[in-house]
């Protein structure tokens, strides 16, 4: 009797794996790239002292970056648009000179919406007191309608690679059955065009080329294969 079951199992199992089909797929990646100008930019900026006490150093350090953000409230820059992202205090030791000193930094990061005002923003940060610039980061403010763009470019990239394939073994794409997106990525671009900044006179002197950037996208889409 138990060998009547098994064989009746057994061939319950064989016909229900002749009569299932495996769906057809065709699994294909895109990518979509939009080029943009950058249109604001985020400066990191630094004010740093060296001393013998650690008092000399700090107030070398409030002095400066007082005179900083007094600047940038004389500027118009929003409060929201410049903060400070590190601070710290030291003490050191010089191996040459055999004695300890202090050392003071802060870093602040401001953000320009408008990028023509770089190079007065910047010889104004310099004349109130930093004394060095750790990063300049380009940026648009309409990164979420590039980005949006970037992925409806990476959905036909991947749609029409699908049809290539498709076509040339006589077959047509169905349905998406599953979409997945990678990281979006934001990258600069070697520069291919640089921002027109008209000078105010012969005697401004403009450093700042934005040139272009790159916005991304790319996605994974499996397609029905008919």
């Amino acid at each position: 009797m138990k060998n009547i079951l098994l064989l009746f199992a057994m061939a319950s199992t064989i016909a229900s794996a002749q009569t299932s089909t495996i769906q057809p797929t065709v699994s294909v990646s895109g990518e979509g790239i939009v080029s943009i100008v950058p249109d604001r930019v985020t400066v990191t900026v630094r004010v740093e002292h060296q001393g013998k006490t650690a008092e000399e150093v700090k107030s070398l350090n409030d002095k400066a970056v007082d005179g900083v953000i007094k600047f940038l409230k004389g500027q118009k820059i929003d409060a929201r648009d410049y903060k400070t992202q590190h601070v710290n205090l030291s003490k050191n030791y010089d191996y040459q000179k055999k004695e300890y000193y202090y050392a003071a930094n802060q870093t602040l990061t401001v953000l320009l919406k408008d990028i023509r005002k770089y190079d007065a923003i910047m010889q104004g940060l310099l004349n109130s007191g930093i004394n060095r610039i750790d990063n300049v980061q380009f940026g648009s403010s309409q990164m979420a309608v590039y980005e949006s763009q970037a992925r409806k470019k990476a959905m036909e990239d991947a749609l029409s690679k699908a049809k290539e394939y498709s076509e040339v073994l006589g077959q047509t794409i169905g349905k998406a059955i599953s979409i997945s997106e990678f990281a979006q990525s934001t990258s600069p671009y070697p520069v291919l065009r640089t921002m027109a900044m008209k000078a105010e006179s012969a005697d401004v002197v403009e450093t700042l080329a934005a040139g272009e950037m790159e916005v991304s996208a790319k996605v994974n889409v499996v397609f029905e294969l008919k």
